[in-house]
């Protein structure tokens, strides 16, 4: 049965829309504003937008249902493009002091958690994993990636990207990505290459049978493995058809990007530092720069140290840049993209638009999904939230504070805010 909804009388309608292909300096600051607006959803795909005016008075809006949007901003669902949904988080040690034991990435000791995930069945992965994945709903994320990498043997990897394959559309869409570990197995401790030979080899190759992951990504400068063994993964990687992803972390920036422009990957992630000869090969390029201001603020938090590109560098450089939270069960950070947003406006210096654009259209870019969401344009998914503030500049105002009051996914309310209730006082 056909479903028509009408979701009018926005404050601010944000809809994006503009060109197909990623948003690059100036152009990230365009929101495509459109005043007291409206859309018209019908089975799950925006079928007009406009004025609310325009949009009431057609005839296929007349027996929809209506979602009233007066005093509020609409806005594409946010989409998170760098994350990690499926883990285990070690129990905290009595007496165990905050960021004490904390490390990037992994958190609270990394063979414990590994360990961890390990004894932890795939029922129990997948349930925890649904509770973050349905909090990040409940923060007007519609979309994500979610990344392995954690469980190291066949058996860890498959588990955790089964789960990934479960979750996905329940109810928000999922993009996986196989990433290469941090530290080796036991059994291929010392022998880097015998590993990647089993990778490229057999796990690879089971993953893309099963069609468990979109893409293959690479820790690069970890010490794992030399530039030759990591070339030659990409490569066969890229044969089986896996698009590639290429994270930077704490390596040099210059041999990342050189790295990953070299193969042509959809993304480099978590870029801690630029340079101007960097930033002009990305102008050149088609990857996708995607920054991750919550590792550095969490990582300022324990020791001061915190470090994340600059936004200004690569914006003016002519570079295309997205946003991620890079949220891990173990190691945390926020899975709240609106969070990530105030950060990036408080610390890498983007405005308000370009934060919006590089959680929104940008970030759908940066997985290939750019023709389906991360904009309100008619024939694209209706991924949308709305917002309890009246103008968008009030967004990165409003840190820690979730400001959604419905999520929409595919044409269909995932979450509605909630009153909260008087309580009951006890009669002394």
């Amino acid at each position: 049965m056909s479903v028509t909804v009408l979701v009018r009388g926005a404050r601010q309608l944000l809809t994006l829309r503009g060109a197909a292909e990623p948003r690059r300096g100036a152009g990230l600051k365009e929101l495509g504003i459109i005043r007291d607006g409206a859309l018209l959803i019908e089975d799950g795909r925006i079928a007009e937008v406009g004025t609310s005016r325009r949009v009431e008075s057609l005839r296929v809006a007349r027996n929809s249902q209506e979602i009233d949007a007066t005093g509020r901003i609409v806005m594409p669902g946010f989409v998170d493009c760098h994350a990690h949904v499926v883990g285990a988080a070690p129990p905290v040690d009595e007496g165990e002091a905050g960021f004490a034991s904390w490390t990037p990435e992994v958190g609270r000791g990394t063979a414990t958690a590994l360990q961890t995930l390990r004894n932890s069945s795939a029922t129990r992965l997948e349930s925890r994993a649904r509770q973050i994945v349905n909090g990040m709903a409940r923060h007007g994320t519609t979309t994500l990636e979610a990344e392995s990498g954690y469980g190291l043997d066949a058996r860890g990897e498959i588990k955790v990207l089964r789960a990934h394959n479960r979750l996905n559309r329940a109810p928000l869409d999922i993009a996986s990505t196989f990433l290469t570990p941090r530290s080796l197995p036991d059994e291929y401790a010392g022998d880097a290459a015998g590993y990647l030979a089993w990778v490229r080899g057999e796990l690879l190759p089971a993953i893309r049978r099963r069609s468990f992951a979109r893409y293959a990504g690479l820790r690069c400068g970890e010490r794992v493995f030399d530039g030759e063994q990591e070339r030659g993964y990409l490569e066969a990687a890229r044969k089986l058809g896996f698009e590639l992803k290429i994270h930077a972390g704490s390596s040099a920036a210059a041999d990342a990007m050189r790295l990953a422009m070299e193969v042509g990957a959809a993304s480099l992630d978590g870029l801690q530092e630029e340079g101007a000869a960097d930033v002009e090969g990305l102008w050149r390029s088609s990857t996708m720069a995607v920054l991750l201001p919550g590792d550095a603020f969490q990582q300022g938090v324990r020791d001061g140290k915190g470090r994340c590109a600059r936004a200004r560098p690569l914006i003016e450089g002519g570079a295309a840049l997205a946003l991620g939270t890079n949220f891990n069960p173990g190691a945390a950070s926020t899975y709240s993209m609106q969070a990530i947003v105030a950060l990036a406006c408080a610390q890498l210096g983007m405005s308000a638009e370009e934060a919006i654009c590089g959680a929104t259209f940008n970030a759908a870019c940066a997985l290939g999904l750019g023709q389906e969401t991360g904009s309100l344009e008619a024939g694209k998914a209706a991924d949308l939230i709305m917002l309890n503030v009246s103008d968008y500049r009030d967004l990165p105002l409003r840190f820690g504070v979730n400001l959604v009051n419905r999520t929409v996914k595919r044409g269909v309310t995932i979450y509605l805010e909630g009153s909260v209730d008087k309580g009951v006082h006890e009669s002394s």
